[in-house]
């Protein structure tokens, strides 16, 4: 795949899944606006993407606050005319028991994994002017099923995928959309350095996977490229589970 002349914006790209998907995309020539919170975690990206070659802007932008997205838009379409491709990955989590986790919480979770892709889409979408455009949203697969103490997460990432179809109804043909929902990926490498710790994953835990191992962020940056390319036109308003086939895989206990 080659993304030379591709404007990418990746939302919350600062660390996780976010960083790995920035990389790649600049790996493959585009040029990617790392629009990140953390301004420390952000411009790490930013540098090692630039030290590896390739092109990259750290724009800091909170996707809860609408005119800050609004400003990141406007100055990605200023400096480049376009943007071709947003993967709106910017997400936040609360556990805890439902009687002791609190309404502004919950709200708060809702409002950066929902309403902050709406507003992102809502602005990035105007600038998306080339053939080909895409939008790319970061769901998980606890949208399609739960465990304890996740009604937050679980509900946000439920109602992306329907935003999701929602909004390839309303922008195509000329903007594809779709969802991809990780199950479990282990991101501890693409944190930002000073949070990196070593995680030992148990054959147990690999094995609770049809693919025989737990996911890595490089697995769901692919798909997302793929998504994003000339290879995937005639895909729009799907969900894609890439959890190993742990989803679909019947455990008893023993």
């Amino acid at each position: 795949m080659d993304f030379s002349n591709k404007i990418v914006v990746v939302t919350g790209s600062g660390q996780g899944i976010g960083a790995c998907v920035a990389t790649e995309f600049a790996k493959y020539h585009a040029t990617v606006i790392i629009a990140e919170i953390d301004e420390e975690a952000g411009l790490e990206v930013e540098e090692n993407i630039k030290e590896a070659g390739g092109e990259a802007l750290f724009i800091r932008t909170d996707v809860r606050d609408e005119q800050s997205v609004k400003n990141m838009t406007l100055k990605v379409a200023e400096r480049y005319g376009k943007i071709d491709i947003l993967v709106n990955h910017a997400e936040v989590t609360t556990n805890g028991n439902l009687f002791h986790v609190s309404v502004e919480a919950f709200e708060q979770v809702m409002r950066v994994n929902v309403t902050g892709a709406y507003i992102c889409s809502k602005y990035c979408a105007p600038h998306m002017i080339s053939e080909g455009a895409s939008i790319v949203n970061i769901a998980s697969t606890k949208a399609l099923m739960s465990e304890p103490n996740s009604e937050a997460y679980a509900a946000s990432k439920g109602a992306l995928l329907s935003l999701t179809h929602a909004l390839a109804a309303s922008l195509g043909p000329k903007v594809r959309v779709n969802a991809i929902s990780p199950g479990w990926i282990e991101d501890n490498a693409w944190k930002k350095k000073k949070d990196r710790k070593f995680v030992a994953l148990r054959e147990r835990d690999h094995q609770q996977h049809l693919a025989g191992r737990v996911g890595r962020p490089e697995d769901i940056a692919r798909a997302v490229l793929y998504l994003s390319s000339e290879d995937a036109g005639f895909i729009t308003g799907g969900n894609f589970v890439i959890d190993g086939g742990m989803t679909v895989k019947m455990i008893y206990a023993e």
